[in-house]
Formats: C-alpha cells, structure tokens, sequence
C-alpha cells in the first residue's frame, strides 16, 4: 500500500513538471510573438532602406540553379519573381507578416506552400521541413525555380534551404551553411533553428546507412543461360564491363544495360546500345 501511495506521489510529480514545462514553452511563444509583432515593420523598414542604399543588401539570392533565398515580397514583386522563372513560393511568415496573398500568386501561375513558423527563436517542425523539402524539389524536377522566404531570408527560410541542400545535394549540415553564406553572407540561424537542420542532417544519414541499396541489381549463373559465349567469349566480357559501367545509375538504365547486352550476345541486337533518356515526373 505505501508503494502505491510512492507511486502515485511520484507520478503526481511528473504531471506537475510537465505542466510546468508546457505552461512555460507558451509563455515564452506568447512573449517573442509579441515581441516580433511589434518589431516587423520597423525591421521591415531597416531592410528596405538597407536594400535601397547598399548594393550588397539584395532582397533575395540565388542559392542553386531552381532555388532562391530571400526576404518578405511585396505584391509588386510577384510580376518579377514570374519573370525569374519562379512557379513555387515558400512563406515562412506568420499572418500578420504576410504581404502576399495566396490568391495573387495564383494569378501569376505560381503556387504557394504557407508554412507558419514564429520568429527568432522557432524553426519549422520536422514534418513541416519534409513538406518544404518535396515542394522544391517537385519544382526543381520541372525546371521551375522555388522562392523560399520568411522576414529577412536569414533564419527561418535558410533553416529550409540547408536542409534540402543536406538532402538533396547530399552536404553536411556545416558544409551547406558555409555555401549559403558565401551565397547570402547576412544568413543567421537561432540556436533552434540549426539544431533543426543538424537533426534533419542525423536522420538522413541513419536513414542512407540504413537503406537497401535500391539500383543494385543481381545477375546470376542461371539468368545468362541460353546464351551462347555468355561467358567464356568477348561478348560475355564486355556485357560484364557494361553492367560495371552502369553503377551509380538507375535501376531501369541497369535493367536495359543488361538486356541490351543480352540480346547482343545472342546476336538479336545491333551493336552500339543507346543512352537510356531521363524520364521527368511532370
């Protein structure tokens, strides 16, 4: 019966401590929100005048060949971005910091992902991360170049652009911020937003460690059966360099290399084989 009483003494604790943490995680939401509310436009200001009287101070930067960094726009920069190529706009603002309506980057043929994350001391969520992630690079596939943005284009916005660079450029956390600086120098990461980057960065790599190699694929004695010389003759030696040529390449390029060589082999295929075309998703 006392360890019981312990027991719930003890979990009664707990609940309290987390209560505690809860109460004070919003009260510190509450605090920098109203704080950000009341420095956006005088900060907004600063940069505006900044990006008018110093050459250096450009609203957004160039990053990779389909992906710009950047501050807040305006309405009269939609036409512009348009012009650049841009057809997907990232907005890492909350409402009240949004200049840009939804509907007018619809108009231009732009799509608009809105993922709302608090300034200074806040990053986007994991899931909100991925999100961001495949919406540049389903873009990117296309040849459409993505604007991502939250205020300044420092912290919020670049927390986004590190990690699809860890992704998909295949950087570490350290390397990616060091190239996007030499790109934008004026990016600044809260503690919370490259602690979300360098936990972005841990998870892809288990998740490459742990991973199937899928583009591997496995011919045995069996499969080359039929085939006369498969093996012993110049046919079968350069089927075996051309399969070893093939690594690092997609699945269906290793599929058709091997097919290609086959029916070389049994004399049903002219001698020089094609490069497989790439295939866009769009």
């Amino acid at each position: 019966m006392k360890i019981e009483e312990l027991g719930e003494v003890e979990s009664d604790g707990k609940d309290r401590l987390s209560r505690r943490e809860i109460v004070r995680v919003d009260a510190k939401r509450a605090l920098v929100g109203a704080g950000a509310r009341i420095l956006f436009y005088p900060t907004l200001l600063y940069n505006v005048i900044r990006n008018k009287t110093e050459p250096e101070f450009r609203w957004w930067d160039e990053v990779d060949q389909f992906l710009l960094l950047g501050a807040v726009p305006f309405p009269k920069d939609v036409p512009r971005l348009k012009r650049l190529g841009v057809g997907g706009v990232i907005t890492l603002n909350e409402p009240y910091e949004t200049l840009v309506p939804t509907s007018l980057y619809h108009a231009y043929g732009i799509d608009h992902l809105v993922i709302p994350t608090r300034d200074y001391l806040f990053a986007p969520s994991f899931a909100d991360i991925t999100r961001a992630i495949d919406f540049i690079h389903k873009n990117t596939s296309c040849e459409r170049t993505t604007y991502v943005h939250c205020k300044a284009g420092r912290g919020r916005s670049t927390t986004i652009v590190l990690c699809y660079l860890v992704e998909y450029k295949h950087m570490t956390p350290a390397a990616a911020l060091e190239y996007v600086r030499s790109r934008r120098p004026r990016v600044l990461l809260a503690p919370c937003q490259w602690k979300a980057v360098q936990e972005y960065g841990k998870r892809h790599r288990d998740f490459s460690v742990h991973s199937p190699v899928g583009d591997e694929v496995l011919i045995t004695k069996a499969d080359l059966e039929g085939y006369q010389g498969a093996r012993n003759d110049a046919s079968g030696k350069e089927l075996i360099s051309s399969c070893r040529a093939t690594r690092g390449r997609p699945m269906i390029a290793r599929l058709c290399c091997s097919l290609f060589a086959s029916l070389k082999v049994s004399g049903g295929c002219p001698s020089s084989v094609g490069r497989v075309p790439q295939i866009r998703a769009c």
